[in-house]
């Protein structure tokens, strides 16, 4: 397969049907303050309350999104943006977007990447518009229910990063 990208399901990591709510530890091993009773709780937000230096974007997880869950803000994508240098920040029918396209030597390659980042939207349960073309592959992030852009959405791009950089 051309550059080294292996569409297979292992190249991802599996979707846990725990959510950090589920326990009394999150991915960060912190204690959580929040419980199922708090619906706005974030253990992404209790990590960023602490003194430790948040976990680079790509090594977080996708927190469950609702409807009223809280737009990121242009001061947190002001932080954000320069782990994911190369999206550009893309308003379409009103709504922000993350955009970036990758470029390969031939279709086959691009639509490796393109399953990749499908295996990918899955294990973390969210999910891109992907636009595949020859040599060429365009992800879109940006979280739906909220019509915005949600910290999920960085953290999506920095993992997409990864795999493209990984092939």
């Amino acid at each position: 397969m051309p550059l080294g990208l292996d569409p297979t399901p292992a190249a991802v990591p599996e979707r846990s049907s725990r959510r950090c709510c589920d326990t009394s530890r999150n991915d960060f091993d912190l204690p959580l303050v929040g419980t199922r009773a708090n619906p706005t709780h974030s253990c992404q937000e209790d990590a960023m309350e602490t003194d430790a230096p948040p976990p680079p974007l790509a090594r977080q997880r996708c927190v469950a999104c609702r409807r009223d869950a809280p737009r990121v803000t242009p001061e947190e994508v002001a932080a954000l943006s320069p782990q994911i240098p190369d999206w550009e920040l893309v308003e379409v029918d009103g709504v922000p977007r993350l955009v970036r396209a990758f470029r390969f030597p031939d279709f086959a390659a691009a639509l490796a990447f393109t399953d990749l980042v499908g295996a990918l939207a899955e294990a973390e349960g969210h999910h891109p518009a992907l636009l595949t073309e020859w040599g060429r592959t365009t992800v879109s992030w940006w979280t739906h229910k909220i019509r915005g852009l949600h910290r999920n959405d960085f953290v999506m791009a920095a993992k997409t990063d990864e795999l493209a950089a990984s092939g």
